[in-house]
């Protein structure tokens, strides 16, 4: 232990005094390693935070439910849209039905939406998304209500005008306004607002809550044709029930729903979110390749770098070298002590990269509509590199070092 602690004191002296005495060739050789850090942490920070948030927004719509549509979701690849084109859009009946028949359901929730312009009094907010939701559809997705309340059964029921709204249209229409109990304009028909959502910022699929609004389905579906607009009906699992069990009832319900004869090919899609994320996965490890790529031919450079560095101190030190093996000094004490020199010089180029990274995230953030997070396994990453490159770069030279001869060593230079 004592042997290996003198081994780091002496390395690390020796790449500080490397790097005081030439300054300028050791900053000039560590700059691929820092750049090629920056590139690869910088890519793989800006991905990972992108996909953290883009899971974040999925998670939201829940593991454990099944969409049914007009349209299947599909990641890559050739999407044969013509062949859903003609396909019907799915109806209130239809989730009736459902509602009725499923055992396997927990519960089950239907939605549409457009958009409008949304009106009070002088102010107004074009391009709202207007959302005709069923009265389970908060037991089938999360609606975060920061004020007011959500829709009563009787006003789900009877489709009455009454209005949640998001938090960029209450500060729209209602700037320095409490909007609980007034009434907004949509389609020419007043809405009085009972709930306002809480503030959720941009989402990855730019699906924020906080340009919509929510109105009950049945008041919704007077002033919108919903056959030409898309529909969802979202179905729930019960506890203990597996996604393919709720797809294979689901599936029997809605063939039998739309008569479609044995052998025929459904005219319907069941999503689920898994899709988006096997979809997404493929997506991210292709760009994490390019960002390996991208800083691979910084980081090669930066290894030839750190192994011009060794070379240069083990000519210069060769005296020393030569007296430290004539006084007892083995090979694999000379080999370490280079190849931890190495190593130190290389995460110093790693750890710069690293700050630079960070102040990067800091200084962009607001220009990402997400954060940006360098988290620890990057940070890991990062020095990991930084060492493997040291030890590939290093062992070379150190491996030159401790098979020199002790008297040609001391003789050098004389």
């Amino acid at each position: 232990m004592f042997l290996i602690i003198k081994l780091i004191r002496e390395s690390y002296l020796f790449a500080l005094q490397a790097i005081i005495v030439n300054k300028v060739r050791t900053i000039l050789s560590l700059l691929g390693i820092t750049i090629g850090i920056l590139s690869v942490i910088s890519v793989l920070t800006v991905f990972d935070s992108l996909e953290r948030s883009v899971r974040q927004s999925l998670s939201e719509l829940g593991d454990n439910i099944i969409f049914i549509q007009k349209w299947p979701w599909a990641m890559g690849g050739d999407y044969p849209w013509w062949k859903y084109l003609n396909r019907p859009e799915a109806t209130f009946d239809e989730m009736e039905e459902i509602q009725r028949r499923s055992k396997a359901s927990e519960a089950v929730a239907m939605m549409f939406n457009t958009s409008r312009t949304a009106k009070y009094m002088s102010n107004s907010m074009d391009n709202v998304g207007i959302f005709g939701i069923s009265h389970q559809y908060d037991k089938v997705m999360i609606v975060n209500i920061q004020d007011g309340r959500y829709f009563t059964n009787v006003e789900s029921t009877a489709g009455r005008n009454v209005a949640i709204i998001g938090a960029e249209v209450a500060e729209n229409l209602f700037p320095n306004m409490d909007p609980l109990g007034k009434s907004i304009k949509l389609f020419g028909i007043k809405a009085t607002v009972i709930g306002v959502l809480v503030e959720q910022g941009d989402g990855s699929f730019g699906n924020s809550t906080d340009k919509q609004v929510y109105l009950p389905l049945n008041f919704a579906r007077n002033y919108i044709n919903t056959r030409n607009v898309g529909s969802t009906i979202m179905v729930k699992a019960r506890e203990n029930v597996s996604n393919q069990e709720l797809i294979d009832e689901l599936t029997g319900i809605m063939r039998s729903l739309r008569k479609i004869k044995p052998g025929a090919e459904n005219n319907f899609a069941l999503n689920e979110v898994s899709v988006i994320n096997q979809g997404l996965q493929a997506f991210f490890s292709g760009i994490s390749i390019i960002g390996w790529i991208i800083g691979g031919f910084s980081l090669l450079v930066g290894g030839f770098g750190i192994a011009n560095i060794m070379f240069v101190s083990v000519r210069e030190r060769t005296n020393i070298i030569g007296i430290q093996k004539a006084i007892g000094a083995k090979k694999y004490f000379i080999l370490l002590e280079f190849l931890f020199e190495a190593v130190f010089l290389s995460i110093l180029g790693g750890i710069v990269g690293l700050l630079l990274v960070y102040i990067l995230t800091l200084s962009l953030q607001s220009s990402f509509s997400f954060p940006l997070i360098l988290t620890q396994q990057n940070i890991a990453i990062g020095i990991g590199i930084s060492t493997l490159i040291g030890l590939v770069s290093g062992f070379v030279p150190a491996w030159v070092a401790s098979r020199l001869d002790p008297v040609e060593a001391i003789r050098f230079g004389i």
